[in-house]
């Protein structure tokens, strides 16, 4: 369907948090039956933006409106009867209620004359879920879904009603291939029945994909805005950065000692993986490949003593060892950075210069807290090495992009000065620049003599980091790939057990 109409705009929208000025005047025009990427770093705008669009915060100037008529919502109750649905990264999905009383909260479930329609709500869920290909049971307990088909509910319960305009930010980033193109064609299918939607996505194979405009945000501004064939994706980074990305590409030679440090030896999780068997060098960053629930994710999990109940051999520096808790194996000199680090990573509320000292100092042996000076010193260092973006180290994290988060994280965990680093998902819902920055600082603590497990379910990450790559498929390791021999469509294909 050709966009027809302007649906719904914002005009010279602007929005300050204290002296951060996060939106400077930027207008956007959505149109029916259109996709609308939105682009740019972290710290860009795009949050801010789609917060304004959907009533959950107030700008300081400007206007939203409505087929060219003022939207005036109080609240974001009153944008989602407007027809306006959000997914975002964060789960607002209630843990212990069912699937369908999630996807048909509220105003949605059907009624009958003596109440609440179990019957035809539950139909009526499954029904929107099978539009996503997702035959999870309507049923089951939120809290025991995984993070990629908890997702897929979120998106079920967005689309749900009458919407109008739907917001997608970062929908993708725990998905499946498989999940991934189910979405496509259901925002296909939307897009064709006029609705308009805001797409965000760091992957810019996506962005081309899926939109038909793109819009680019540079530090709260608008720099560019078109039909998505006008652009490139060079042309997209350039103008997210404000300067061609150079020298993207990263030097990802193998240390010359490959010796094993870690080795798993026919090590099971049961119902999660089996009879996996594989070693990291020393002076080696390995890639660990897979579809969201191969058990790519519990592997480096149990490496740091998430999962006790592994059976099999865990050796570390040739001596099999227990890992059997988080501090067994910080005392074997392993650190991890999980995949979600708003949950499991950092404590948003404290600031930068707490959250970077934690690990660092709750391992080591004191009658007293740290001096002052000493972790002063730590995190300005930290800062510096990793270009962490902060109004000062006291400032609390929740207030950094995504992107500055996720290097509040990695300092956190390098600070503890391990020989084995661990990492789950290490750039999701980070941009570009970040991206690179990220890369960079893994690849410099490899050359370093650090041993590095990377497990990512975006393939080119694996592809730009890692010396050699294992695949996952259905908790069973399908494949062993060097650098030199691996693309995408081999990993793919391996990951998919087509190979």
């Amino acid at each position: 369907m050709n966009p027809t109409s302007v649906l719904m705009q914002a005009v010279n929208i602007s929005k300050a948090y204290g002296g951060v000025r996060a939106l400077k005047g930027v207008s956007i025009e959505l149109y029916a039956g259109e996709v609308h990427a939105l682009c740019g770093e972290n710290g860009s705008g795009k949050s801010t933006l789609l917060k304004v669009l959907s009533a959950q915060i107030k700008p300081d100037g400007g206007l939203v409106q409505m087929r060219g008529l003022p939207a005036n919502f109080r609240s974001p109750v009153e944008s989602l009867r407007a027809g306006i649905a959000t997914v975002t990264q964060e789960r607002s999905l209630v843990r212990e209620l069912s699937v369908a009383e999630n996807i048909m909260m509220g105003a949605s479930k059907i009624r009958g004359p003596l109440g609440i329609n179990w019957a035809k709500t539950r139909q009526r869920a499954a029904e929107i879920l099978e539009v996503l290909e997702c035959n999870t049971s309507v049923d089951t307990v939120v809290a025991d879904l995984p993070p990629g088909q908890a997702q897929i509910v979120e998106i079920a319960r967005a689309i749900s009603g009458d919407m109008k305009v739907l917001i997608l930010d970062e929908p993708t980033s725990s998905l499946s291939t498989h999940e991934v193109e189910s979405l496509f064609k259901a925002v296909s299918a939307l897009r064709a029945s006029g609705v308009a939607i805001v797409f965000i996505s760091h992957r810019m194979k996506e962005v081309f994909d899926l939109s038909d405009r793109i819009t680019v945000l540079r530090d709260g501004d608008r720099v560019s805005s078109g039909q998505t064939g006008e652009y490139t994706p060079d042309r997209v980074i350039a103008d997210m950065l404000g300067r061609e990305l150079s020298n993207f590409s990263v030097d990802t030679s193998p240390g010359e000692n490959l010796e094993p440090i870690l080795t798993f030896s026919k090590v099971s999780l049961e119902r999660k993986y089996d009879n996996v068997s594989f070693s990291l060098g020393r002076g080696e960053i390995l890639g660990i490949a897979g579809l969201v629930g191969a058990g790519h994710s519990e592997i480096v999990e149990s490496i740091f003593g998430i999962h006790p109940k592994y059976e099999g051999e865990i050796s570390v520096r040739g001596q099999v060892t227990e890992l059997r808790n988080p501090p067994s194996a910080m005392r074997q000199r392993i650190a991890f950075v999980p995949g979600d680090r708003k949950i499991n990573g950092l404590v948003l509320e404290m600031s930068v210069l707490e959250n970077a000292i934690m690990a660092s100092t709750s391992i080591r042996a004191r009658f007293k807290p740290p001096r002052p000076t000493d972790a002063v010193s730590f995190v300005t260092e930290c800062i510096n090495q990793f270009n962490i973006v902060t109004e000062s180290i006291d400032s609390p994290v929740v207030r950094l992009s995504g992107g500055n988060q996720q290097k509040v994280l990695l300092s956190k965990w390098i600070g503890t000065q391990p020989e084995i680093l661990v990492l789950d998902e290490p750039t999701r819902g980070v941009d570009v620049g970040a991206k690179a920055e990220i890369y960079r600082i893994l690849l410099k603590q490899r050359d370093q003599g650090m041993s590095i497990l990377v497990s990512s379910s975006e393939v080119p990450e694996l592809l730009a980091l890692c010396d050699r790559i294992l695949v996952m498929h259905a908790g069973q390791v399908v494949g062993l790939v060097d650098r030199e021999q691996a693309n995408e469509d081999i990993i793919l294909k391996m990951a998919m057990g087509h190979a």
